[in-house]
């Protein structure tokens, strides 16, 4: 007799965009996974997307919200309607390949300390290069800069199978295409919806590393993504939201002790980042710093909430942890000594 196949729920938040939806569900139908189902997520749309949806994808589910809860209180809605041990959250603006899932799935099912999983992520528009979100799975310093093998800021690599390693143990899966254990959520929480959008799945991968478990990448799962389709990465909004995640994610994860030393270290970091932003061409990014600030200040409930958490789920030290990142400051190594590959640090 065949061993019974985990189902699993593809939870797709959306928010507007009529066009790249259909192009990601018209992806979906290629999957060779056969105990799938898709959930859309829709963040009151007021768009055609969800009509179109209910005409042409008539076995799609769909979960309705009046408000736009973000990406992080999307996904959670669809984690709390679903009721597969599996969860996937991909994002509306990809396209996957026929075995982006059943090559995931084997990976987390033969080895329960796998608590999340991404796949390669390569660009929609130039398919040999890395895309910006996840690349070939997600590092960090210790200051909280999040880079990916295969993308250091703004320097892509051209896929050239250098990070073919699999599965890989990486410290965060991107949540543009990611596949969470249903059990570890119970034990470590949901998307943190404080985030709304950008760095939630870190904070999240952070949380269930705490708990003893593994995020890895399978580069063999591919899937496309079209970075900046819902939300460009030079837009004001996001640029805030990158700088107040960031710095709730560390204050949330590390321990008071990192801290004492750290937090100097990192307000130096961002005061460099306030002088030279409007000589780089970026001179709004000074005013999105500030506001992040202001953003951390009014968000200490949850610092608090999260810190309370991460004590009672913690199996393994801080210093584990630490070893688990890169030791030094990524953008130091990129602005000033040049380093552009994440194979030249990790």
């Amino acid at each position: 007799m065949n061993k019974s196949i985990p189902k699993v729920t593809v939870i797709i938040p959306h928010f507007n965009g009529e066009v790249i939806l259909r192009r990601c569900l018209l992806s979906l139908k290629q999957t060779v996974y056969s105990d799938y189902e898709i959930l859309i997520v829709d963040n009151g749309s007021s768009d055609n997307s969800i009509k179109m949806v209910r005409t042409n994808f008539p076995d799609v589910h769909i979960a309705t919200s009046k408000t736009n809860l973000g990406f992080a209180g999307g996904c959670n809605l669809g984690i709390i309607t679903s009721k597969s041990p599996y969860v996937v959250l991909l994002n509306n603006d990809t396209e996957v390949t026929p075995h982006w899932l059943d090559l995931m799935v084997n990976v987390m099912d033969t080895d329960p300390a796998v608590g999340a999983v991404q796949p390669k992520m390569l660009s929609f528009h130039n398919r040999k290069r890395f895309d910006y979100c996840g690349a070939a799975g997600g590092e960090i310093d210790i200051f909280g800069y999040p880079f990916a093998r295969g993308r250091i800021f703004e320097s892509l690599e051209i896929d050239n199978g250098q990070y073919d390693t699999s599965p890989a143990q990486i410290f965060w899966a991107t949540g543009a295409a990611t596949l969470l254990r249903r059990s570890a959520l119970e034990k470590v929480g949901l998307l943190e919806e404080t985030f709304f959008a950008h760095m939630e799945e870190i904070d999240l991968d952070w949380r269930l590393q705490w708990a003893g478990y593994k995020i890895v990448v399978v580069p063999s799962a591919i899937v496309y993504h079209q970075t900046g389709a819902t939300l460009n990465k030079t837009q004001f909004p996001k640029m805030v939201l990158n700088h107040r995640n960031n710095l709730l994610m560390i204050l949330r994860n590390h321990t008071f002790g990192t801290l004492l030393w750290l937090l100097p270290f990192r307000l130096i970091l961002e005061t460099i980042t306030i002088i030279v932003s409007p000589f780089t061409g970026e001179p709004k990014r000074a005013l999105a710093i500030l506001k992040g600030f202001w953003g951390v200040l009014t968000c200490w409930k949850s610092i608090v909430r999260v810190r309370k958490i991460v004590q009672s789920i913690r199996v393994i030290s801080e210093e584990v942890m630490l070893h688990r990142m890169y030791r030094g400051s990524i953008a130091l190594a990129y602005f000033l000594k040049g380093i552009r590959k994440a194979s030249d640090i990790i």
